[in-house]
């Protein structure tokens, strides 16, 4: 039993880790869907700043829309692509 339910704790873990993804031309949804921590709402506010701002020019950057923290930013910085 032990056995099974660390198997599907490795698979679980290892289905929700984000992917790499382009911070520059991600639509909404595939930012929520690839970043990890970021829902719909904050996915929105990212696409935009691209709009209000132009491109990210580092991935350091993200930090300045709301709702992306230090933490969030953490999780997910070696998945932000920006080219």
């Amino acid at each position: 039993m032990k056995s099974i339910v660390f198997l599907i704790t490795v698979l679980y873990s290892a289905l929700s880790f984000a992917g790499p993804v382009n911070i520059n031309t991600a639509d909404a949804a595939t930012l929520a869907k690839e970043l990890d921590g970021v829902g719909p709402v904050t996915a929105q506010r990212i696409v935009q700043h691209r709009k209000d701002h132009g491109a990210f020019k580092s991935a350091d950057e993200l930090k300045t829309v709301k709702g992306i923290g230090d933490k969030t930013y953490a999780k997910n910085v070696d998945n932000i692509l920006l080219k």
